[in-house]
């Protein structure tokens, strides 16, 4: 599973997921990395999409059952 998220992942969408996983706003994310709110959506819609997920939730649960985050 964990493969699968970083071969599916560019690098950015998966640096912007981890952080919403770990609880960040996309406005805290778009500052943090220098990027517009906007670029942070999209980054996060191109995740949901390539992951089937929904939610952030969904997400973050997804990530820490791979073992790409652990609690």
């Amino acid at each position: 599973l964990r493969s699968r998220i970083e071969h599916a992942l560019t690098k950015r969408e998966l640096e912007v997921a981890t952080l919403v996983a770990r609880g960040s706003t996309n406005q805290r994310i778009a500052k943090e990395l220098g990027l517009s709110v906007r670029t942070i959506e999209s980054h996060l819609d191109h995740a949901y999409n390539k992951l089937d997920v929904d939610s952030r939730t969904e997400l973050a649960a997804l990530l820490y059952r791979s073992g790409i985050l652990v609690p």
